[in-house]
């Protein structure tokens, strides 16, 4: 078993490894895992040997690290035979004055190795955001690799538990801030990138506002942050609302907050979900500071849109289009003034069928193929309008061809609009995005 152990493990690694994958290097990983599992030696010992043992997975190269959390995975789960002793004393127990000592025996036979090595990971310094990496190592090995699922599924577990939104921390970040958090913003910002500390500037003044979710044991590392513009309109083009040159406008006017970014910033807590907590609490923080905001929305992208697009290819043609998805992503269209009012006709119909009739595989068919508006519907938003234009960026045309859209939070309505989603999968339009959608449904 252990021969078949090693050629498993030296096949992860590869020829292009540098570590050496042998019977002795398993047999060590292995002893430092029983015993940080084990916590010989009291508390202090076991952290001490959990801090080692973190110092050599982060010495490891890519192939290595794959094979090491290979070899937690399959070895340290629960023991079956416990596991079915203690299932079989509570089915015996059961309605007797044993049953709650039964129940906790079955409860400490299910809790495996693999989830009391993770919690001394947690107890050492740096050790939050150590696990945080690790399943984003984690998580691109699985692609390859579903024996790594039951590690993967434990560890979700406790980083959801860990990273609870009752442990999370809401603040304000602004040019003062540390500038080791600030450059943390021009590295992680997902949507629209930070392209110089002067944009970053801009993003900050007096009618911005960017907030971020902070863990206490993370205090320099944001998980996730949301950008805000205070205007008196519902913006409609992102370049506008990114220009530099553009005056500052009065925030003490503002009615209306545009979320125009929201990133997630750490790969290895995908699963975790703090982001509608995000918005709920940026949303109070914004109406105590300006008591004149009656309205709250978002210039979203598309991001899936085009994709859809080159795989449904009537889909432009039913929406009076005759360009291909390769043709209006190029964007040499946008050359011609007299086509371009036209074919931005098409794309709002084109992106409203997508948005309301575009399901996902999963969730029984019922779910947003569009990962954001699954997002921003799932927490009561509905979509208020379409943007043909709204991002002229390259990035913009690659993934919806220039189209953004508007989804309101209105806070009447938002509790109503979960339900229905969550219920029956019921997508909340203004009356606009109905009649964008309506001509143009396919039988």
């Amino acid at each position: 078993m252990v021969e078949g152990l090693v050629q498993r493990l030296r096949s992860i690694v590869g020829a292009g490894g540098t570590a050496e994958i042998g019977p002795k290097q398993i047999d060590k990983w292995r002893l430092l895992l029983t015993e940080c599992a084990e916590a010989r030696g009291g508390e202090v010992s076991a952290r001490t040997r959990a801090a080692a043992l973190a110092q050599t997975y982060l010495k490891l190269d890519d192939g290595a690290r794959h094979a090491f959390l290979h070899l937690i995975s399959l070895e340290f789960g629960p023991a079956p035979a416990r596991v079915a002793a203690a299932h079989e004393a509570y089915q015996r127990a059961a309605g007797t004055a044993g049953q709650w000592d039964a129940e906790a025996e079955l409860r400490a036979a299910l809790r495996s190795a693999r989830i009391r090595i993770l919690t001394q990971f947690n107890a050492i310094p740096q050790g939050v955001k150590f696990l945080v990496d690790l399943r984003a190592d984690l998580l691109r090995y699985l692609e390859q690799d579903p024996e790594l699922a039951p590690l993967d599924r434990e560890l979700e577990s406790r980083l959801a538990a860990w990273f609870d939104v009752g442990f999370l921390e809401l603040q304000r970040i602004t040019w003062n801030s540390p500038a080791a958090l600030l450059e943390k913003l021009i590295e992680y910002e997902a949507v629209h990138e930070i392209r110089s500390w002067t944009d970053l500037k801009n993003r900050l003044d007096s009618d911005r506002r960017l907030y971020a979710f902070f863990h206490p044991r993370m205090p320099l590392e944001p998980l996730i942050f949301v950008e805000v513009a205070l205007t008196d309109r519902l913006a409609d083009n992102v370049q506008a609302l990114l220009d530099e040159n553009a005056p500052v406008f009065d925030a003490g006017r503002a009615d209306t907050a545009i979320f125009y970014s929201i990133s997630n910033t750490q790969a290895g807590l995908r699963g975790v979900s703090f982001g509608n907590f995000l918005l709920k609490r940026v949303i109070d923080d914004l109406q105590r500071d300006f008591p004149k905001l009656r309205h709250f929305a978002t210039l979203s992208p598309l991001p899936g849109f085009a994709r859809w697009v080159a795989k449904n290819p009537r889909e432009p043609a039913a929406a009076g289009l005759t360009l291909d998805a390769a043709q209006l992503a190029a964007g040499e269209w946008r050359q011609d003034s007299t086509a371009v009012r036209g074919i931005n006709e098409s794309l709002a119909q084109l992106a409203a069928r997508y948005l309301t009739a575009a399901k996902a595989a999963r969730g029984e068919g019922r779910q947003p193929l569009d990962a954001v508006a699954r997002f921003h519907l799932g927490n009561g938003a509905r979509i208020e309008r379409i943007n043909p234009g709204g991002d002229s960026s390259a990035k913009g045309l690659q993934q919806s061809f220039g189209v953004m859209v508007n989804y309101l939070y209105d806070l009447d309505e938002l509790e109503q609009n979960v339900e229905s989603f969550a219920r029956e999968g019921a997508i909340a339009t203004s009356a606009a995005v109905r009649r964008l959608a309506r001509p143009k449904q396919v039988q």
